[in-house]
This record gives structure tokens, C-alpha cells and sequence, in this order.
């Protein structure tokens, strides 16, 4: 089985990398690259995502062909796609970082500004949250409700449909910090820096 981590120029995903490979072993053989042939022929993509909503969609951008290829390995075929951080966050139709941006519309949603309540909250949230699972999503099979997870980010996804929603966090409000949609799974938080819980949710995916 192949997954590949779509490698877009999106900042250092040196540790999404190291975490993939440690967990698959022998399970699975982790690619990284942008190369449309390769990821067409994958089992299972990784999106991830750092910095802005807008920078991500505009590196994406950048490589002739890769969104199409994205939307057709999700929407038409049907495979299983991880998106991590931003790489979530993209799954909306809008993102409202910097400027209005158009995401890749998968989970119909909005990405806006956490309400730090006037500064009662520090932006970015960076640190361990625990995280409260909603619903019996794949992804967090043996994974125990409460255990922590570490994130960093300003803002979040607010999906249409809350029935997507498959945990969230307490930071400020309740701020969506994981998604499934049939084939597509979602991240707030980072799996690869959040210790062994975030192995487990990598290697679930894997496994699926």
C-alpha cells in the first residue's frame, strides 16, 4: 500500500514525515512528493498544512494540475485523504485569513479568526488541548476521549453540517478540531506532535 504526503511547499513537514514512516514500518510505503502520476496512483494522501489559509491554497495553486488531481483522488475516486492543521482547514469553501480565499469546497464551511474574547484567550492557541470525540470516527479507534493533543493555530473551521464533526476542543468556544466525511478525514491539531495518541490516529489511517 502507498500513501503519499503531498509535499506542496507548505512549510517543514519534516515531522508529519518521520511520523508516517515510523508508524508504517513495513505496512506501508510512505511517498513525498507533487508529482500528479504518483499521487494519482497512491491508496491513501496526507494533506498537510502550515502558515496561512491563503498561502496553502496559493501553493496548491502553484503546481499545474494538483488540485484537479486532489478532486478527482477524493471527490471522484473515492480515497481516503488525511488533511492536517491547514491542510483541514482547506477542506471549506472560504477562508477568511489575510483576505477572502476560496478552499477546495470538499466540507461546505467557513474558516474564521477563534473569538478570543477580546484578548481573554492568546492567539495563536499553541499547546496541548484535550480533545472531546463526538462520534465513532475510524481515525480515533482505541484513541480515549479527553487524551491531549497539541496544536497551533488562530484560526478554525466551522463546518455547514455539524454532523461532520467528529471531536472538538475548548478554547475560547468549542473549536472543531477533527473531521470525517465518508472518505475524508480532518485534523485541527497536529497527530505527528501530539505523542502516542497522534501515532495511533496516524497509524489508524494507515490501517484503514
Amino acid at each position: 500500500m502507498k500513501v503519499t504526503i503531498v509535499d506542496y511547499s507548505s512549510g517543514n513537514i519534516s515531522s508529519v514525515i518521520n511520523s508516517f514512516k515510523e508508524v508504517a514500518q513495513n505496512k506501508a510505503t510512505i511517498e513525498v512528493t507533487s508529482d500528479l502520476s504518483k499521487i494519482k496512483s497512491s491508496d491513501k494522501i496526507v494533506l498537510p498544512g502550515q502558515g496561512s489559509f491563503k498561502s496553502c491554497v496559493d501553493a496548491l495553486k502553484k503546481i499545474n494540475g494538483l488540485n484537479d488531481t486532489l478532486n478527482e483522488f477524493v471527490i471522484a475516486n473515492k480515497k481516503p485523504l488525511l488533511g492536517i492543521c491547514v491542510g483541514l482547514q482547506m477542506f471549506a469553501d472560504v477562508g477568511y485569513e489575510e483576505t477572502e480565499t476560496k478552499g477546495l469546497g470538499w466540507i461546505s464551511g467557513k474558516v474564521s479568526k477563534i473569538d478570543n474574547q477580546n484578548g481573554k484567550f492568546k492567539l495563536p492557541h499553541i499547546g496541548w488541548n484535550q480533545i472531546n470525540i463526538l462520534k465513532d470516527s475510524r481515525i480515533f479507534k482505541e484513541v480515549e476521549n479527553n487524551s491531549h493533543m497539541y496544536f497551533v493555530h488562530s484560526y478554525e473551521f466551522l463546518p455547514k453540517d455539524n454532523k461532520v464533526i467528529s471531536a472538538i476542543t475548548d478554547y475560547s468556544t468549542k473549536v472543531v478540531c477533527s473531521v470525517e466525511k465518508e472518505n475524508i478525514f480532518g485534523t485541527q491539531f497536529h497527530p505527528e506532535k501530539s505523542d502516542k495518541n497522534g501515532l495511533k490516529i496516524i497509524s489508524n489511517f494507515i490501517n484503514l
